[in-house]
C-alpha cells in the first residue's frame, strides 16, 4: 500500500524491524544494512499507530495475550500504568523517590512542546499542577503518562556519499546498538529478575563503542517515554549517571530547555505524541540539522536516541555532516 501511495516502481528491499520502540529506532541499522550491502538505494522507514481511534487503544494489545489474559488479568494485573508504577514503586523503596522528581520530567516535556509547532499537549504545567494531576496507578499520575493518540511518521536513509548531494546536511547514523533481556515479552512485568534495569547498558555500549564516542558528547537525547519512571530508568542504564540516581539527575530543570542535558526536545511522548519513538527520530535529525527554532539545542552536534519495547532496546547515535 505504501510503495503504491508513493508511487515506488521497484522495492528491492523489505524488512520489519523489532519490537515496538526498540524496533522502531532499531531501523536505522537495518537501513544501514541493506545500504552498506547493495541491497537497496535508498531505504524509507516508516511507522504509523492509530491507538487514539482504535477501542481500547494500547490496553488492546495487552489483552488479547493468552499469558495476561490467563495469569495476570483475572488477579487486576493489567494496564501499561499498573506496570510501570509497580517498578516506580519498587524503584522507591530501593533509592528514594519523590513525586517532584517525577514531576521535573513531565514539567520539562511540557516547555519543551510548548516550543514544538504540532506538540498535541503543549499547556504549561508547573509543580502545583502536576501535583494536582489525577493519580492513575500510583506514584504514577496523569501527567507520569504519555499520550494516546494516532500518527506517523518516516526517516529517508541513503549513503553518505549521495547525501552529500542534497540540500540539506546530512545526519550520519554514527553508532547503534540493540540487546534484550533473556525473557519474553509476556513475562517482563512480572518475571523479570532485573526488575529495575533495561537492555540499555548493552545497548548504549554497543552504540558508542561502534561510534568512538562517549556519553560526555552527547549534546541532548530523545528518549523512550511512556513514562516518567522509564526516563529515569534509561538515564541511568545509558550511563549519564549511575544506577539510583536518575531521580536526582533530573532536578533543577536540567532535562528541559537549556538545561545541561536536555531531554525529550519535542516533548516525547509525554506531550508531543505517542508514536512509540518514532517521532524522537525525527527530532532528534532537527536539531542536528538546527532547523528547531526557538527549540533548538545550542550547538547541538551529537545527538542520542533511545528506543524501548521490553524485553528490546535499541540506542542509536547521530551527528551531523556539515
Amino acid at each position: 500500500m505504501v510503495q503504491t501511495a508513493l508511487g515506488i516502481k521497484e522495492r528491492r528491499f523489505t524488512a520489519h524491524s523489532g519490537v515496538w520502540g526498540a524496533g522502531i529506532v532499531g531501523a536505522a541499522q537495518m537501513a544501514r544494512l541493506a545500504i552498506q550491502s547493495g541491497q537497496a538505494d535508498v531505504v524509507l522507514t516508516y511507522f504509523g499507530v492509530d491507538f487514539g481511534s482504535s477501542p481500547g487503544g494500547p490496553y488492546a494489545l495487552h489483552a488479547v495475550d493468552p499469558l495476561k489474559a490467563s495469569l495476570e488479568m483475572p488477579v487486576g494485573w493489567y494496564g501499561q500504568p499498573l506496570y510501570f508504577a509497580s517498578i516506580a514503586q519498587r524503584y522507591a523503596y530501593e533509592y528514594g523517590l519523590r513525586p517532584e522528581q517525577l514531576g521535573e520530567l513531565a514539567i520539562a516535556a511540557r516547555k519543551h512542546a510548548a516550543l514544538t509547532p504540532g506538540a498535541l499537549r503543549p499547556q504549561a504545567l508547573d509543580l502545583e499542577g502536576y501535583l494536582a494531576s489525577p493519580m492513575i496507578a500510583e506514584p504514577l499520575r496523569a501527567a507520569d503518562c504519555c499520550l494516546v493518540n494516532d500518527g506517523a511518521a518516516a526517516v529517508v536513509y541513503t549513503s553518505l556519499e549521495r547525501a552529500r548531494d542534497l540540500a540539506k546536511d546530512p545526519i550520519v547514523v554514527a553508532g547503534v546498538g540493540t540487546a534484550s533481556a533473556p525473557i519474553s515479552q509476556s513475562s517482563y512485568f512480572t518475571q523479570h529478575r532485573n526488575y529495575l534495569g533495561t537492555p540499555a547498558t548493552l545497548s548504549s555500549q554497543k552504540a558508542f563503542g561502534e561510534a568512538g564516542l562517549s556519553i560526555d558528547e552527547v549534546d541532548f537525547a530523545e528518549i523512550y517515554d511512556c513514562f516518567t519512571i522509564t526516563d529515569i530508568m534509561q538515564i541511568e542504564d545509558l550511563g549519564f549517571c549511575g544506577k539510583g540516581e536518575g531521580a536526582a539527575f533530573v532536578e533543577g530543570g536540567r532535562t528541559g530547555p537549556g538545561g545541561a542535558m536536555p531531554i525529550n526536545t519535542h516533548g516525547g511522548s509525554l506531550a508531543h505524541s505517542y508514536l512509540l519513538g518514532a517521532n524522537h527520530v525525527v527530532e532528534a535529525v532537527r536539531q542536528l540539522r538546527h532547523e528547531r527554532g526557538s527549540g533548538q539545542v545550542a550547538k547541538a552536534e551529537v545527538g542520542l536516541v533511545a528506543g524501548l519495547g521490553v524485553p528490546d532496546h535499541t540506542t542509536l547515535l547521530l551527528t551531523v555532516d556539515r
